[in-house]
């Protein structure tokens, strides 16, 4: 079974060799696992993918070949009526109380004794210590306690006490259309990256300081190098404008990642189109804007330009001066929009609407033509088109 996995995961394109398909079948042999798929699903992830990136195609290939499978040992063949899970009462025990349950003694007698009370129990029960129900000591059940039971039906982990949870999971199939996650989002974004060594030499160069004891005969000669960064320099532009308050998660989830990964980085929020003033806290943008002349004037061209936004406006909010619903703009947006991508070549527009929206909005239309069709969906697969680009 675990050999045709192995096998699968190679057909799905991830290089897994022997000696990681040897090691898992070592831990399982050591009992790490447990009787728990999830717990597998983790340790064979964590085992034999080297790439985060990879782990979407990873589940697809544990979904496919483990579909159906609940644990190592099976689940009994029955329906639990759903009155019988019904929480309708429960009891507060004490810790002295608590003390006083005993476990049934280990994971065979457990799952035994789940088929015993399975072809034996006709009716729902709540509060006792021995049938499937609610409320009590049972170690089959729902909202009771345990030390070591089977929790079935239950919304949720109460006392983190279960040897096995009673609930089909099913491992979803992933593709580059679901929105980003934290996670995949970083993935995403390290695709944009320049290493260097600049500042103080504060970090160990242990490779360096091996080779010139050796040259100096033993005697320790201890060489450092400042720290290794991600040097690419990064423009983000957030619009907050009120079409974007369905995009708020996704927003809120790129800020975080491009400000963990990139060490030069500045941002600054737009309203619908970039016009003659930006800002950085939006409590106070009336108040407190930064001329976008100063911006070009600031950043040097060698910036790379992310737009983020739906590009969901009137027309006469980019091509016509006043236009903006906010304040009355000398110039046009498209004005300004030139003059930024004339600053920063390197640029992309990162539209959280789905690509399939988009022709029927015609300003999206014409921010991708001011953008050159530089204008990627906020997507995975979208988002490393977009660092392409920008590469």
């Amino acid at each position: 079974m675990l050999i045709r996995f192995f096998l699968m995961l190679r057909e799905g394109g991830l290089k897994v060799s022997i000696t990681e398909f040897l090691t898992l079948l070592e831990v399982l042999a050591r009992g790490l696992a447990g009787y728990s798929v999830d717990e597998f699903y983790y340790l064979a992830r964590a085992t034999m993918v080297k790439d985060e990136s990879q782990f979407d195609r990873f589940d697809r290939v544990f979904a496919a070949h483990f579909e159906g499978i609940q644990d190592m040992f099976g689940e009994p063949d029955a329906e639990i009526p759903e009155d019988w899970l019904r929480r309708e009462f429960e009891r507060l025990l004490s810790e002295e109380e608590k003390a006083m349950v005993k476990s049934l003694g280990g994971w065979e007698q457990l799952m035994e004794t789940l088929r015993k009370r399975l072809e034996e129990q006709k009716e729902r029960h709540a509060g006792g210590n021995k049938w499937i129900g609610t409320g009590g000591t049972s170690p089959f059940g729902a909202y009771g306690f345990n030390p070591e039971g089977v929790r079935i039906g239950q919304d949720g982990s109460r006392h983190r006490r279960a040897a096995k949870v009673w609930d089909r999971r099913e491992y979803r199939n992933l593709d580059d259309s679901v929105e980003l996650g934290t996670r995949n989002l970083k993935v995403a974004l390290r695709r944009l990256r320049r290493f260097a060594r600049e500042g103080a030499a504060d970090e160990l160069d242990l490779h360096d300081t091996i080779e010139s004891t050796a040259r100096n005969g033993g005697l320790l000669d201890i060489r450092m190098v400042p720290e290794r960064h991600n040097a690419v320099k990064v423009l983000l532009f957030l619009d907050v404008g009120g079409s974007m308050d369905d995009h708020v998660r996704v927003c809120e989830e790129l800020f975080s990642a491009a400000r963990g990964e990139f060490k030069h980085l500045e941002y600054f929020y737009f309203h619908n189109c970039v016009y003659e003033g930006v800002w950085k806290d939006n409590k106070r943008r009336h108040s407190d804007r930064t001329p976008l002349v100063d911006v070009l004037h600031k950043y040097s061209a060698d910036y790379k330009l992310i737009l983020v936004g739906d590009a969901s406006m009137s027309p006469y909010e980019i091509h016509y001066p006043g236009g903006s619903v906010e304040h009355w703009n000398e110039e046009s947006g498209a004005v300004w929009m030139r003059r930024l991508l004339e600053t920063y070549s390197r640029a992309v527009w990162l539209n959280p609407e789905p690509r399939e929206r988009w022709q029927y909005t015609p300003s999206i239309g014409m921010i991708s033509e001011l953008m050159e069709q530089r204008m990627f969906p906020l997507t995975v697969k979208g988002l490393e088109d977009g660092m392409k680009e920008l590469s």
